[in-house]
């Protein structure tokens, strides 16, 4: 386990380079994207991870957790929380989720900037695959940690993820971020019946080697667990979960092994998105890339 030392300032004002990115990231009819602003509204976002990962996935709550019914641990304070926010009077099936006066939170992502992680003893991802060897490599690059990606079941369609990312995009314009990185998750622990889409994911979407990153060895798992020649290209799609296929429709690597956690019944695959390999055709949506000054090199 490591040990985590939080900064005594908040994310937002870690780093006066930039100053806070723009109160709202985003809006389609009732629903905004935005950062968290207060505590109250990073409890809202706990609340509605532990739904989704505790009651209606497969993770495993201890004690605490079950009294506390919000998914903490203690990366929460020193990242940036994006929200996705219904505005609506009556949101869909949300109550649990707005507190007792406010909007509904019905979607969240967790960011991490890599200025704020050597602060405060490293990413969450490290705990699973050997990022730092990657870093090193590509600074000055600046990297950011995507994770504890969830949506409220009535809001899983197009427009909340692609809110979402919308959120995500303008973030990473704000601070400049180059690469995108973290844990995406295959839902069960039994590898062998997911050797299809892991097997996929290996022969389809492992990084070139500049970018290439291994699981822990201690917890690695192999994902080229079928020939190439015997996966069912469309059945193995079918089965990757849609959080994944979007990172692949953008453009991402998969790093080298799989790690099964345990606690939260997934076994996850490293992803790693440099934003200079986002394919140009979703900037229609989201916006180019801006230009930026360079940077000196170490």
């Amino acid at each position: 386990m490591r040990r985590f030392v939080p900064s005594t300032l908040t994310p937002l004002q870690a780093d006066s380079t930039y100053g806070p990115p723009p109160e709202t990231l985003g809006r389609i009819g009732s629903l905004e994207v935005r950062l968290a602003r207060s505590q109250r509204e990073v409890k809202l976002a706990q609340a509605l991870r532990f739904n989704v990962f505790y009651k209606e996935m497969s993770a495993q709550a201890n004690a605490a957790l079950m009294l506390r019914r919000r998914d903490v641990d203690g990366f929460d304070a020193i990242c940036d929380h994006l929200l996705v926010i219904d505005h609506d009077a009556e949101p869909q099936g949300a109550p649990a989720y707005r507190g007792r006066k406010g909007p509904a939170v019905v979607g969240t992502y967790r960011l991490l900037r890599q200025e704020v992680a050597e602060r405060n003893g490293g990413f969450y991802t490290s705990g699973e695959f050997e990022i730092e060897g990657l870093i090193e490599r590509k600074r000055p690059l600046r990297f950011m940690e995507l994770g504890r990606s969830c949506v409220l079941k009535s809001y899983r369609n197009k427009r909340t993820v692609e809110l979402l990312w919308s959120g995500i995009w303008s973030y990473v314009q704000h601070y400049e971020v180059d690469v995108m990185l973290g844990c995406a998750s295959l839902e069960g622990c039994d590898v062998d019946r997911l050797a299809l889409p892991l097997s996929f994911l290996q022969h389809n979407a492992a990084a070139p080697d500049e970018w290439r990153v291994r699981a822990v060895p201690s917890r690695r798992v192999p994902m080229d667990r079928m020939p190439a020649g015997e996966v069912d290209m469309r059945q193995a799609l079918n089965q990757l979960p849609p959080l994944v296929k979007g990172y692949l429709r953008l453009g991402a690597y998969v790093g080298d092994g799989a790690v099964v956690d345990y606690q939260f019944g997934t076994t996850d695959v490293l992803v790693v998105l440099p934003v200079a390999s986002i394919n140009p055709r979703y900037f229609g949506h989201f916006g180019a890339p801006k230009e930026r000054a360079p940077r000196p090199t170490h």
